[in-house]
């Protein structure tokens, strides 16, 4: 199969697949759904039966998707999304784990995307996704790896982050860069994590009050502003926040340590010895000290040979992060 690492991606299990739909009469604001079947997460060959639909309506949100069943898949086994809200279709992979449940569960908010250099170097995004989804299904958390616009599945929905900010750079410097990542922090993106979490809270196997959220990167800063808009979050893990960033823009900087002040749930900040920098973590910690709220700071010991290793000790340290991740999302959940 030709095309960029993200199309060469195929996820296997349940794939859900949103068909043409009638009109929605109140606004309109998805329009008619649409098949796409050379996309390479569509079954080919009738080897997908459409079981049950399931509609979701939620203020200003409309969420609809059909569930199909691939042949041979157990009930466990990973499930490929589309999640319609706002101007956007996005994909997202979901695992859970085997019953009926309501069980806790996480929303994932990836970084901001990579570009074409960084996709043939790192691969792309989806398996960074078949890293973690097993891991939280398999300690009974239902797992939502959203793709934001712009990247891995998603890359049919506009431009993503990285490239957007890079381009500004490019064309007017690091200061336009820095305004423009908190635009996309507190609109565009931010709008595709409240359509996934909405959808995660919706589904009938969830508990709708026991939902976390786990960031990294880029989507650590969109975790620290999301859990300020939601109240509600049971928990936070913070892999890496901002670890570029936070030292390059003062703007950033000021907006997470106004926002860290206003989230009720208990933060956990990770960092590797050899990130970018650790100045997020330690700097938001101690502001969460400060104040009086739940925190929790580690910094593990270097991995790999690079700070780019280092930054993503989220997915090559899984075994090293799981007992501490779990017991913090333990402890703050299923209650």
């Amino acid at each position: 199969m030709v095309g960029s690492p993200q199309s060469r991606f195929r996820s296997p299990g349940k794939i859900i697949v949103a068909p043409k739909l009638p009109a929605v009469s109140t606004s309109d604001i998805l329009g008619p759904f649409r098949q796409r079947r050379s996309h390479p997460c569509y079954p080919v060959n009738g080897e997908c039966q459409t079981t049950k639909l399931y509609a979701f309506v939620i203020a200003p949100l409309v969420l609809t998707v059909t569930v199909a069943t691939a042949w041979g898949q157990t009930s466990g086994g990973p499930e490929t999304l589309l999640i319609h809200g706002g101007s956007a279709t996005l994909h997202a992979i979901l695992w859970r784990p085997q019953g009926r449940g309501p069980f806790p569960g996480i929303l994932l908010n990836h970084g901001s995307g990579r570009t074409r250099e960084d996709l043939e170097r790192f691969g792309p995004y989806e398996q960074n996704a078949e890293k973690l989804g097993p891991v939280f299904a398999r300690h009974g958390y239902v797992f939502l790896y959203l793709f934001r616009r712009g990247v891995g599945l998603s890359a049919d929905q506009g431009a993503n982050a990285v490239d957007l900010m890079n381009s500004e750079s490019a064309a007017h410097g690091q200061e336009a860069r820095n305004a423009l990542q908190l635009q996309l922090l507190e609109n565009r993106e931010m709008a595709d994590a409240l359509s996934g979490l909405k959808f995660l809270r919706a589904l009938p196997y969830v508990d709708s009050k026991d939902v976390a959220v786990i960031g990294h990167s880029f989507g650590g800063s969109l975790t620290v502003l999301l859990a300020e808009r939601e109240p509600n979050l049971r928990a936070l893990v913070v892999f890496s926040g901002a670890g570029y960033s936070f030292d390059r823009s003062p703007e950033l900087r000021a907006r997470l340590l106004a926002a860290i002040d206003h989230v009720a749930a208990p933060v956990f900040f990770i960092h590797a010895e050899n990130d970018y920098s650790l100045s997020s973590g330690k700097v938001l910690d101690a502001r969460r000290e400060k104040i009086g709220k739940p925190h929790r700071l580690k910094i593990y010991p270097p991995i790999g040979h690079t700070v780019d290793d280092g930054h993503d000790f989220l997915h090559l340290g899984v075994n090293i992060w799981e007992p501490d991740v779990f017991a913090f999302l333990d402890e703050n959940m299923r209650r």
